[in-house]
């Protein structure tokens, strides 16, 4: 059973169509990675996969159950978790504070190994997240959606406005997620050295529609960076 399914997903803006029909799966121990120039859906995918914009038609299935109607909070406990695009902390909790703020409510304590994941929170645990770098701050809001132990993990654009060398860092940390965890993992992602670097598969999308899929291991750089420039 794939921790997430898409089949024939259509959702609009208002009158406009914004994804006319799109279907895919992710596999457990798999991170795949959506591409595609600005204004091509891939947002759009994500908040619809989270509930936040509904479904015009299709289906969203987290571990076989269909969530397509559920609220947003309904489809974390189903086990989905959402990285926003911006790094959207509370600046004036703690770094611990902050990640208290994703454990289900039967948790008491932050677990030790979303601190081993990232070890700069360690050190930082008791400092006002508003007062972290961009890098950091993305390492805490993704350590606050793995506090819910999930079995999906959403991430839309989780290099923006970071420095290159944090970047390097976070491709290797989602690889080690995903096979410590056995997440199936989402990125939305513009950077295609990122992309490239922490991805299985890849998946191009041009006005809301799967026009490229494969292996990392079959893709063309070359040819994939003139479609995404086009």
């Amino acid at each position: 059973m794939q921790p997430l399914s898409v089949d024939k997903l259509k959702v609009n803006y208002g009158q406009s169509q914004v994804i006319p029909e799109l279907s895919f799966g992710v596999e457990s121990n798999e991170i795949v990675a959506v591409m595609g120039r600005n204004g091509m859906g891939k947002t759009t995918l994500f908040k619809a996969m989270m509930g936040l914009l509904p479904a015009k038609a299709g289906t969203v299935k987290v571990n076989g159950e269909d969530v397509t109607t559920r609220a947003p909070y309904e489809r974390v406990s189903r086990g989905l978790a959402y990285v926003p695009q911006g790094r959207m902390v509370f600046p004036t909790l703690t770094v611990e504070e902050n990640i208290k703020t994703g454990l289900p409510a039967s948790a008491k304590r932050v677990p030790q190994e979303l601190f081993e994941f990232f070890p700069v929170l360690l050190e930082m645990r008791k400092r006002r997240a508003g007062n972290l770098s961009g890098g950091q701050q993305q390492q805490l809001v993704i350590a606050r959606a793995l506090a819910s132990d999930p079995k999906v993990l959403l991430l839309d654009e989780p290099t923006e406005g970071i420095q290159p060398s944090i970047i390097k860092e976070l491709a290797v940390i989602l690889k080690r997620i995903r096979d410590q965890r056995q997440l199936a993992i989402v990125v939305s992602e513009q950077v295609l050295s990122f992309a490239l670097a922490v991805a299985d598969r890849v998946l191009v999308l041009d006005r809301g529609r799967v026009v490229q899929e494969g292996a990392r291991a079959d893709v063309n750089e070359e040819s994939l960076g003139r479609l995404l420039s086009v």
